[in-house]
């Protein structure tokens, strides 16, 4: 019998990216149409309708497609959240590291001018300290020389007033020869002998004094050699008043010299300790700022990079997920139009007068299973013209070939 013509199925554009896709489930249902009456026919002659087994699977599959475009979506959302959610975390993080870079920079050179400000004072403090040092060890020096000449002097100066003041009472007592004999007659000797403080009439008036013998008589009523004598004396003690309140100024300002160096000294040691410690800790502050520095330009970079392959990964990913909406939808609306075609009620009759009936012979069931093959070949070669062979025409092929066999 002849199949009544079928009103012409609208195909989709040969370009479309679901053609092979929608293609392929198909050629599954139109092998299935083609070949379910005769498995039907052989097993039970009209159990149920082969149809509408086949718009069952189309609808399955429909709603397989929603469901899964459903969760694409939701993917898609949480994808979508996530770059926008980091991608504003590391923009905030980008510019927290711009700030800081920005700050760190002049920081930096603040602490190291401040450090060479401390370290140039730091110098200045030691070269003060060591030149009070130095005053301290020259002021030392010559107190010694000093003080050993003043204590040269009265070694000299004192055995002297003393043989002095011995010679002038036992003179004035006439005893002058008992004192001859006397070690203070001997210090005097030495004395008049060595000084050129004395003059040299009165050295030798009173070196001839001291050298007459035991016995020989002096008149003290002359007054002479007492007169040299204290004349001397008094000389002497005058210059040993001198020299012994030279030497207590000296000591004086020695004493006061080492004290207001020693404070200085100590003031300058304390700055320079503190110093130190201030160029230390400048030292250390400035190695973390500029370790800071050296991270926080780093991790900008790297926030930088990963912030751009997260907003190239968003974009790409929201393109690709655009064209599988698309082909998803593309892909339903072959489906529905697949759906309409069979569920159409030329469509229904066409299968209905193919179906073997109870009486038909085995005979008549092959010519009609014949029939239906040539039918689904005929509907196989016409979608095989629209499609390229990159989009799946060699499954049409092979659904033809075995149609044929």
């Amino acid at each position: 019998r002849e199949a009544p013509s079928r009103p012409p199925t609208k195909l989709l554009p040969v370009g479309s990216p679901v053609v092979a896709m929608a293609v392929s489930r198909i050629i599954k249902v139109a092998m299935l149409a083609a070949l379910a009456p005769l498995s039907g026919a052989m097993s039970n002659h009209l159990e149920a309708n082969p149809i509408r087994k086949v718009v069952t699977m189309l609808q399955a599959m429909q709603t397989k497609v929603t469901e899964e475009g459903e969760k694409a979506e939701e993917m898609f959302q949480k994808f979508m959240c996530y770059c926008k959610n980091s991608g504003g975390d590391l923009s905030g993080s980008i510019q927290a590291a711009e700030l800081k870079i920005a700050e760190l920079g002049p920081a930096i050179q603040g602490s190291e001018e401040k450090k060479l400000k401390t370290e140039e004072e730091l110098k200045s403090d030691q070269d003060e300290r060591m030149a009070a040092e130095t005053a301290m060890a020259e002021a030392t020096a010559l107190r010694e020389k000093e003080k050993a000449v003043y204590d040269q002097f009265m070694a000299e100066s004192s055995p002297n007033l003393a043989a002095l003041g011995k010679a002038i009472a036992a003179v004035e007592k006439g005893m002058a020869g008992g004192f001859l004999q006397t070690h203070a007659a001997s210090v005097l000797r030495n004395f008049l002998s060595s000084s050129k403080d004395v003059m040299d009439t009165d050295r030798q008036e009173l070196l001839a004094f001291l050298s007459a013998k035991e016995g020989d008589e002096y008149a003290p009523q002359s007054g002479e050699i007492t007169g040299i004598l204290k004349t001397i004396k008094d000389e002497m003690f005058a210059e040993e008043q001198e020299t012994m309140a030279t030497e207590a100024a000296a000591v004086k300002s020695f004493e006061e010299l080492m004290a207001a160096k020693k404070k200085e000294v100590a003031a300058l040691s304390k700055s320079i300790e503190e110093k130190l410690e201030r160029i230390g800790l400048l030292g250390v502050k400035i190695a973390q700022m500029k370790n800071d520095l050296g991270d926080s330009a780093q991790s900008f970079e790297e926030d930088k990079a990963f912030l751009a392959d997260i907003e190239k990964n968003c974009a790409s990913k929201s393109d690709v997920h655009e064209e599988e909406k698309k082909m998803r939808a593309e892909e339903i609306v072959a489906l529905a139009d697949t759906i309409k075609i069979l569920n159409d009620d030329d469509a229904l009759d066409l299968f209905k007068k193919t179906l073997p009936s109870a009486s038909m012979s085995f005979v008549q069931v092959e010519s009609t299973s014949a029939e239906q093959r040539k039918q689904a070949m005929t509907v196989l070669a016409q979608v095989r013209e629209h499609v390229q062979v990159s989009q799946g025409r060699h499954r049409i092929d092979i659904v033809m070939l075995a149609l044929s066999g």
